[in-house]
């Protein structure tokens, strides 16, 4: 027989505090974690604001058929909000319930990948060329798009890059902690040298104002701003896309400077591609 759940912690606990604690514990990515919290808000308010400790198998199919059927979500996004609550129960509550792994996941239909010509290509590229001409642009579509092009790169593997995992010499680009939390290196095809020479001319030239301006830098992963305090305001670290203005970062609440969003390439390659 499933055990029933424990008791919920005592009022004062708050529970998203006690998530995020875990999943930062757990080194998930920031993504990872809002998108965790989100999933696990929604299933407390689907359940009139119950506590997740009060719940158990019924309450947590109840959701997920809710998601399927009423919010019609994609298979991907019901496989992440059964994950996130997953974590919730055994993570957080550290509750043993075997009717867990009851609970079916849905399959995604494959489907044939939509493939562009080198015509299309081309003709995105000069969009995306024309969009950053424009006075008001402030991120470097063109570079972006042909690098994605021209390497195979994920778009946040490419907009995560820095300064230090391009090598000119060796015509190479380190990948790090791309899928799976992997790093790899991908080869830099030569029409690639010049544009993206001209792209760190500008991200040095940002770089260089930021030091002016005593910035704090960029945000560095893991301990290494503890144990190299000078890393987040050094050149090799900078980010090779870098957003145009600096932004509070979402956890220490430092003004730092991020790398271009995914979403400001994505509305510009959409629009392009229209």
């Amino acid at each position: 027989m499933d055990q029933p759940p424990r008791n919920p912690p005592p009022a004062g606990t708050r529970l998203m505090d006690q998530l995020r604690e875990q999943l930062r514990y757990a080194h998930y990515s920031l993504r990872t974690e809002e998108a965790y919290l989100h999933w696990v808000r929604a299933f407390i308010r689907f359940h009139d604001r119950r506590h997740p400790g009060e719940l158990a198998q019924p309450e947590v199919e109840a959701f997920l058929t809710w998601l399927a059927h009423d919010r019609q979500v994609a298979p991907g996004t019901h496989r992440q909000a059964l994950s996130a609550l997953l974590f919730l129960y055994q993570k957080v509550l550290r509750l043993d319930l075997p009717w867990m792994g009851e609970i079916g996941r849905p399959r995604a239909a494959r489907r044939l990948p939509v493939v562009l010509s080198a015509d299309e290509v081309r003709q995105v590229l000069a969009q995306l060329d024309a969009q950053q001409a424009l006075p008001t642009a402030s991120v470097p579509h063109g570079p972006i798009a042909r690098l994605l092009y021209g390497t195979g790169m994920r778009l946040l593997e490419a907009l995560r890059l820095r300064v230090k995992d391009v090598d000119f010499d060796r015509r190479a680009v380190v990948v790090r902690e791309g899928k799976g939390f992997k790093d790899r290196v991908v080869m830099l095809p030569v029409a690639l040298e010049a544009p993206l020479r001209e792209q760190l001319a500008q991200a040095h030239a940002i770089w260089r104002d930021d030091r002016a301006a005593g910035l704090t830098g960029v945000h560095v992963p893991h301990a290494l701003a503890r144990k190299y305090p000078r890393a987040a305001s050094s050149w090799t670290w900078h980010w090779v896309f870098p957003q145009a203005r600096p932004a509070p970062d979402p956890r220490s609440g430092r003004l730092q400077r991020h790398h271009v969003l995914e979403g400001n390439f994505q509305r510009a390659f959409k629009a392009a591609l229209a």
